[in-house]
C-alpha cells in the first residue's frame, strides 16, 4: 500500500494525519533509498546528492546544482494592479502584487505600479517605489511607459484585469516599441491559455483530455456547435475573470439568450459539453526558466462540477481521490505548464470522473488567480513571492522558502491539517437577483478554516462566513429537494436542514447534490454530536470527555450552549474547569518530516501540546475578517497599517485574521498571524494564551466592534476609546441623548414596535423617511418611504415589528448633501481630521457615493462647522483612536440662504475611507490613531483642513451588477458597490474624468454613437446631460414619447452644425433579450443614462429593463443625477481636447501630486 493510501485510511478514520500527498511526491512509482543524509530518487540515472533541509526532486525537478541562476537584466520594473475590486477580482491581487513588489525590492529593482484601488495595500510607498493611480488600460499605461521608460514589467500579478491589457499591449506593439521585457510567463503562452481554441489545440498535442467544445464568434455558430457537441452544454467567455458570460443551456432557446450575453462580455465563447457532477480538482503548479517544476497545492471541490470553484467550498489537500487519481492528475498538470512555457505560477482545474480515471481539463490560469491566494495561506508556500522571483530568473533550487527557513522552494508541501475554504455572498441586499449559483461568480469574499479534522475544519470556517452562523446549522426551505437539487448560495444550509432536522440519510442527500458521500459521512458526525448535546439537555450533564470530543468536532461554547440550554460564558467556564483548552500549531507544510520555523498559526483541540511558548505578551490586532459589501480591503490596509507602527514603536504584534486575500495574513507582517475565528471565544483564547498587553479593535471595522464590550468584561485590556463609550454610539437612545447635551444637531428619529405608532410618527414628521427594520425577514434592510401605503407594505411584507423586534424611523431630508468626516483624536482631542464631500445627494449609501477631497463646494466657514462638530463629539466620547462621521448639510427652513448640519451616524472606529484620505492628504491617519491607541509619540493636533492644495482627488464605487443577474442596478440606502478607485486632477472634472475610466471595463463613449435617455421627466438632469452631450454630436434615443417630448422642449435652443437635435424613440422589446441587444447594435448606444424616480417594483418596467440591459451589454451606465450631470459636463469639456499621443495632465506620479512620500 503506498503511504498516500495510507494515510487516507488513516484520515477517513478520523486520525490527525491529514496529508494527502506522500512526502516525497512523484508522479511515478519511483524507488526511494533512505541512507545517511543522502536522498536517493531515480529520475535520472545519477543519484542527486542531498541538501540539507532540502528534499528531493519531483517529477522534472531538475537536480539541485548549485550553479548560478541566469537573472533578467532589469533595473526598473512596472507592476501592473488589478483595479477595484469586483466579484470574481478582490483582494487577492493586492497580497500577490504587494508580494510581487517585496521580491522587487529585495532585488534592488526599482518598482513603478500603476493601479487606481486607492484602499489597497500595495499602493504605498512603503512598497513601490512610484505609484499612478491611474486606469489600467492600454491608453494609460502606455503614458506610464512613455513617462517612466521601465525595462521590464510584471503582467501576471493584476489578475485578468493586467493580463488582458498585456495581451492588447503586445498586439499594438507597445513593448517593443518602448523595449519593455515581459517577465515570467510569456505574452504567447498568456494568449494560448486565455484563447479557448488556441488551448485546446495545445491540450491535444500532448493528449491531455479537455471537455469536447467548439470555439465561435457570433451566435448562430454557437446554436450549430451546441448541436454537434450535444445537450446540455456550457458556454465560457474567452479573456473573462470569474466565468464572466459563462452559464448552462439544457436547449436552444436557452442557448440563444446566454451567448447573446456571453458575446457582448468577451469576442469568442466556448460552447463544450457539460459535465455537471463531475468532482472538480484543482492544482498549484510553479515552474522555472529551467523547466523544475512541482505542485504546490491540490484542492478538491466540496460542491460537484457545474459551480464556479470561487462560488465552492474548497478543501485542502483533496480528501476523496485515491493515489492513483492524485498523482494522473499530478502528472497532467506538470505536462500541462511545460508544454504551455508557464514561468512562474498556474492554476490547472479538472473534472474527475467520480467512479473513474476519466477526467478533463476545464481551464488553465497562467497567473496568480484567487486560488493561488487561498493555496499560499494554506500551504504557507508564497506563491506570487516565488513567482515573482522566477521572472527575474531565479529558479527553485535555489530560492530559499520564507516561510519555513528550512527548505528550499523547491519542495512540495505536505499538510497535517485540512483547510476549509467556504465563499461569502451578499445577494439579499440585491432586488430581483437571482440567487442559483453556476458557472458564473457571484460572491464577493471568502473565509479560510484551519483544523485538524474536516469537522472542526468546516464548522470554523461557517462561523466565519457570517457571525449570525453557529457551526453547521440548518434554515427553513419552501422545498427542500429543490434547495438541494439546485445549487444556491444557501445550498449548505439545505444539506444542514435534510441531516440535522429532516431525517434524510447521507444516500438521499447525495443523490439530489452530487456531493461526495465521504463529507456527508463528515457531517454526520456533527449531526450525531449535536443530537446528542440536546439529548443530554443541561450544562451540568455535560463530562469533559463529552466537552472534549465535541471541541474537536469543531463545536464552539455558543453552539454548545444553546443544544444544552446554557450561556456561552457558563459552557466556557466548564470547560476550562475540565482544562479544556485549544492548542496552539505552526503550520507544519513539512508535516513533521523536517523542523518547521513559522510565525504562521492555527488552534486546534485535536493535539497534545503547542507548538510554540507563549513568551512575547504581543499587542493583538483583530483584522477585519471576510470581505463582504460595507467591509473590504480598505480594512486590510488598516489593519496592516497598525500592525506596521506598532512594530515601529517597539511592540510585538499579534494578527487574528481568516481571510485568504488579505495582506494582513501575509507571513512577513506581524511578529505571529493566527489564522483564526475573529469570535468572542476565539479572541479570549488567543489572549489568555499569549497574556496579551492589549487587542485592537477599532481597524478592523464592525466585527470586531462587536465583541469590544465583552472582551473588556472579560479581562482584555481594550486599546484606545472605552467599549463603554463605543457602546454609546452604537446604541441609537444613548446616541441621541449625547448630540443633544453637546448641542448637535441630528434629523428626528423614534424607535417604534408598532406599525400603528409609526404611521403616527410619519404624519409628525412628514414623507418622505428612513425606516431601518430590526429584523428583517426579507429584502434590503433600510428604505426611504415615500407614502403611507408603502410603509404598510414595508413594515408588514418586509419585516416583523413588535416590541421584540422595534423599527427605527428617521426623518428623511431630501436634496442635502453628504460629508464625511474621518478623524482621530487622543484623550478626547482631535489631532487630525479630513472632510470629503458627497458629489451625490444625500440617500445614496456612503460607500456607494462618490467622495471629493479636498471639497470644492465646502467654503472656510462651513468647514470650521465641520471641525467644531468634531471637537464636540470627540471630547464627549472621550476619543482615543480613529473615527468618523456623516453628516448632511441641507437648507434651513426658516433661512433658506443658510443651512443646518445633522449628524446622521456615528462609528467610534475607521471607516473605509481612511485610507482614501490618508493617501490624498499625505498623513497616515493609521498611524496617528496607532500612536493614539497606545499613547506613545503622540503628535501635535494640526489641521490639515486649512492647507490650501492644488490638487483633488475624487474615489468612485465599483459596481459588479453584471455578475448578479437580475439585480436592478439602482442606488440607494443599501450599499451595493464591491470594491472602489481614486484618480488625481488638477481639478474635479479632470479627477472624476480619469476615475470614472479607471472602473473596470468602463467604456469611453464616443460620438457620433447613440445615447438612450430614460427616467424621471419632472426633474431637470436629464435635460442638463442632454444639452451637455447633444452639442458633441451623439445621438439621441429614448423608448417612450413622454421621454421624446421632455428632450424635444429641453433642446429646442440647442443646434448641432446648425441643425435642430432630433430625439429618436427607437423599439423596445421588454420580453426578449436577443431583440433589444439588436437594437442596441443597430443603433449604435454605447451609453445609458437612466434617472429614474425610484426603483422598479416589477421586472417589466421600462426603466429597470433599460437598466439591467445596459449593465448585461456591457454599456455603462449613469443611474444617478449628480454624477450624471457630471459625467456629461467631464465628456463636454474632455473629448474636444483628447489628442492621441499627447500624455494628458492626469498623468502624474503619486509622489507629484502630494508632494513627496509620506504615506
Amino acid at each position: 500500500m503506498s503511504c498516500t493510501a495510507s494515510a487516507r485510511l488513516l484520515l477517513r478514520s478520523g486520525s490527525r494525519l491529514l496529508s494527502q500527498k506522500p512526502f516525497f511526491s512523484n508522479s511515478d512509482v519511483l524507488a526511494r533509498t533512505f541512507c545517511a543524509g543522502r536522498i536517493i530518487c531515480s529520475t535520472s540515472a545519477a543519484a542527486i546528492p542531498a541538501v540539507t533541509g532540502i528534499r528531493g526532486p519531483y517529477e522534472g525537478a531538475s537536480a539541485i546544482t548549485g550553479e548560478a541562476d541566469n537573472l533578467v537584466n532589469v533595473s526598473k520594473v512596472l507592476v501592473v494592479g488589478s483595479g477595484a475590486l469586483s466579484i470574481g477580482q478582490a483582494g487577492e491581487f493586492d497580497y500577490s502584487g504587494s508580494q510581487a513588489i517585496k521580491a522587487l525590492q529585495e532585488a534592488s529593482k526599482k518598482s513603478i505600479l500603476i493601479n487606481p484601488n486607492i484602499a489597497t495595500n500595495q499602493t504605498s510607498h512603503a512598497l513601490a517605489d512610484e505609484i499612478y493611480y491611474l486606469p489600467v488600460t492600454p491608453e494609460y499605461i502606455t503614458y506610464v511607459l512613455e513617462r517612466e521608460r521601465p525595462d521590464g514589467i510584471l503582467l501576471t500579478f493584476g489578475g485578468q484585469t493586467a493580463l488582458n491589457v498585456g495581451v492588447q499591449l503586445e498586439k499594438m506593439g507597445v513593448f517593443e516599441r518602448y523595449g519593455v521585457k515581459v517577465l515570467g510567463t510569456p505574452i504567447a503562452t498568456l494568449e494560448t491559455s486565455e484563447d479557448r481554441d488556441l488551448f485546446a489545440k495545445a491540450l491535444k498535442e500532448i493528449d491531455i483530455p479537455i471537455a469536447e467544445s467548439i470555439a465561435v464568434s457570433t451566435v448562430d455558430d454557437a446554436l450549430a456547435a451546441a448541436e454537434e457537441v450535444g445537450y446540455p452544454i456550457i458556454v465560457r467567455s474567452a479573456y473573462a475573470l470569474g466565468g464572466l458570460g459563462s452559464g448552462f443551456a439544457n436547449d436552444a432557446a436557452e442557448l440563444h439568450n446566454l451567448a447573446s450575453q456571453s458575446l457582448s462580455l468577451s469576442p469568442q465563447i466556448l460552447v463544450e459539453k457539460s459535465l455537471k457532477g463531475w468532482k472538480e480538482v484543482e492544482y498549484e503548479v510553479v515552474r522555472d526558466s529551467k523547466n523544475n517544476c512541482i505542485t504546490v497545492c491540490n484542492m478538491e471541490n466540496f460542491d460537484p462540477l457545474g459551480i464556479h470553484t470561487g462560488d465552492s467550498i474548497v478543501v485542502a489537500p483533496s480528501q476523496t481521490l485515491s493515489d492513483e487519481e492524485y498523482h494522473m492528475l499530478r502528472s497532467a498538470a506538470i505536462k500541462i505548464i511545460r508544454h504551455l512555457g508557464v514561468v512562474g505560477e498556474c492554476n490547472v482545474q479538472y473534472a474527475l470522473q467520480p467512479d473513474g480515471l476519466d477526467y478533463r481539463v476545464i481551464e488553465v490560469n497562467a497567473r496568480l488567480s484567487r486560488s493561488s491566494a487561498l493555496a499560499s495561506k494554506a500551504t504557507g508556500y508564497p506563491l506570487a513571492y516565488t513567482a515573482a522571483k522566477i521572472a527575474l530568473g531565479h529558479t527553485l533550487p535555489n530560492l530559499p522558502n520564507h516561510v519555513t527557513k528550512t527548505t528550499s522552494a523547491n519542495f512540495e508541501p505536505s499538510l497535517d491539517y485540512i483547510v476549509t475554504k467556504i465563499p461569502r455572498w451578499d445577494l439579499a441586499k440585491f432586488q430581483h437577483v437571482k440567487r442559483d449559483i453556476g458557472s458564473s461568480m457571484k460572491s464577493v469574499g471568502e473565509v479560510m478554516a484551519i483544523g485538524r479534522t474536516f469537522e472542526e475544519s468546516i464548522q470554523k470556517a461557517i462561523r466565519q462566513v457570517d457571525p449570525s452562523f453557529i457551526g453547521f446549522q440548518g434554515a427553513e426551505f419552501e422545498d427542500l429537494d429543490a434547495a438541494l437539487a439546485n445549487p444556491s448560495d444557501r445550498r449548505w444550509l439545505a444539506v444542514g436542514q435534510a441531516l440535522l432536522h429532516e431525517k434524510y440519510s447521507v444516500d438521499q442527500v447525495h443523490d439530489l447534490t452530487k456531493i461526495d458521500k465521504w463529507f456527508l459521512h463528515k457531517l454526520m458526525n456533527i449531526v450525531r454530536m449535536q443530537k446528542e448535546l440536546e439529548k443530554i439537555g443541561s450544562l451540568f450533564g455535560l463530562n469533559k470527555e463529552l466537552l472534549s470530543q465535541a471541541k474537536k468536532l469543531g463545536f464552539s461554547d455558543k453552539q454548545i450552549s444553546i443544544a444544552v440550554g446554557s450561556t456561552e460564558e457558563e459552557v466556557r467556564a466548564r470547560r476550562k474547569s475540565f482544562g479544556i483548552v485549544p492548542f496552539v500549531k505552526k503550520i507544519d507544510t513539512l508535516a513533521a518530516e523536517f523542523p518547521a520555523d513559522t510565525n504562521y498559526l492555527y488552534t486546534t483541540y485535536n493535539a497534545t501540546q503547542s507548538d510554540i511558548t507563549f513568551d512575547e505578551h504581543g499587542t493583538l490586532v483583530l483584522g477585519s475578517g471576510v470581505y463582504r459589501i460595507g467591509s473590504s480591503v480598505e480594512f486590510d490596509w488598516c489593519a496592516v497599517s497598525t500592525a506596521r507602527a506598532l512594530r515601529d514603536s517597539g511592540k510585538k504584534t499579534i494578527m487574528i485574521n481568516y481571510n485568504p486575500e488579505t495582506v494582513s495574513t501575509d507571513f512577513d507582517e506581524v511578529d505571529r498571524l493566527y489564522f483564526e475565528e475573529l469570535s468572542y471565544e476565539r479572541v479570549l483564547d488567543i489572549y489568555e494564551l499569549e497574556s496579551a498587553k492589549g487587542v485592537v479593535v477599532s481597524v478592523g471595522g464592525q466585527l470586531p466592534q462587536n465583541i469590544a464590550l465583552k472582551l473588556q468584561t472579560s479581562g482584555c485590556k481594550v486599546l484606545g476609546t472605552n467599549p463603554e463609550d463605543i457602546d454609546k454610539a452604537e446604541d441609537r437612545h444613548k446616541f441621541s441623548t449625547i448630540l443633544d447635551s453637546i448641542g448637535v444637531d441630528q434629523p428626528a428619529w423614534k424607535e417604534l414596535s408598532s406599525v400603528a405608532s409609526a404611521k403616527e410618527f410619519c404624519g409628525s414628521v412628514g414623507y418622505p423617511v428612513l425606516v431601518r427594520p430590526s429584523y428583517v425577514l426579507s429584502g434590503a434592510a433600510m428604505a426611504v418611504i415615500r407614502g403611507e401605503h408603502e410603509l404598510i407594505e414595508k413594515l408588514t411584507l418586509a419585516s416583523d415589528v413588535s416590541p421584540d423586534h422595534p423599527v427605527v424611523i428617521s426623518k428623511f431630508i431630501e436634496g442635502a448633501q453628504e460629508i464625511d468626516v474621518d478623524a482621530v483624536a487622543y484623550n478626547g482631542k482631535v489631532l487630525v481630521h479630513a472632510v470629503s464631500e458627497h458629489v451625490e445627494d444625500a440617500g445614496i449609501h456612503s460607500g456607494d457615493a462618490t467622495l471629493v477631497l479636498p471639497p470644492v463646494n465646502l467654503d472656510a466657514a462651513a468647514l470650521a462647522r465641520f471641525k467644531d462638530i468634531a471637537d464636540k463629539v470627540a471630547a464627549a466620547w472621550k476619543i482615543s483612536g480613529p473615527f468618523n462621521m456623516q453628516i448632511i448639510k441641507a437648507v434651513n427652513s426658516e433661512n433658506p440662504d443658510g443651512y443646518d448640519l445633522k449628524v446622521i451616524e456615528c462609528n467610534l472606529r475607521a471607516s473605509r475611507s481612511f485610507p482614501f484620505v490618508s493617501k490624498v492628504l499625505g498623513v497616515n491617519f493609521i498611524d496617528v490613531a496607532t500612536r493614539a491607541l497606545i499613547g506613545k509619540n503622540v503628535p501635535e493636533p494640526v489641521d490639515l483642513m486649512a492647507e490650501k492644495r492644488e490638487y483633488v482627488a475624487v474615489k468612485v464605487p465599483q459596481f459588479s451588477f453584471t455578475r448578479l443577474a437580475g439585480a436592478d442596478p439602482f442606488l440607494g440606502v443599501e450599499m451595493a458597490s464591491t470594491g472602489e478607485v481614486a484618480c488625481f486632477g488638477h481639478d474635479l472634472i479632470e479627477a472624476y474624468w480619469t476615475s470614472m475610466q479607471a472602473t473596470m471595463n468602463f467604456k469611453l463613449p464616443v460620438p457620433p454613437s447613440g445615447i438612450l435617455f430614460g427616467g424621471d421627466v419632472t426633474k431637470p438632469s436629464l435635460a442638463e446631460v442632454a444639452k451637455k452631450l447633444a452639442p458633441l454630436g451623439f445621438k439621441i434615443f429614448v423608448a417612450s414619447p413622454a421621454v421624446r417630448e421632455y428632450l424635444d422642449e429641453a433642446l429646442s435652443d440647442v443646434s448641432l452644425d446648425g441643425m435642430p437635435i432630433p430625439v429618436t424613440i427607437i423599439e423596445f422589446p421588454k420580453t426578449d433579450k436577443r431583440k433589444l441587444r439588436e437594437v442596441f447594435q443597430k443603433y449604435d448606444i454605447q451609453s445609458v443614462f437612466n434617472l429614474a424616480k425610484a426603483r422598479a417594483d416589477n421586472l417589466l418596467d421600462e426603466d429597470y429593463i433599460m437598466r439591467r440591459n445596459a449593465i448585461d451589454f456591457a454599456i455603462p451606465l449613469f443611474n444617478e443625477p449628480k454624477t450624471a450631470v457630471l459625467f456629461a459636463e467631464c465628456l463636454k469639456e474632455k473629448l474636444p481636447t483628447k489628442r492621441e499621443g499627447v500624455i494628458p495632465p492626469e498623468v502624474e506620479r503619486w509622489s507629484k501630486w502630494i508632494g513627496g512620500k509620506p504615506v
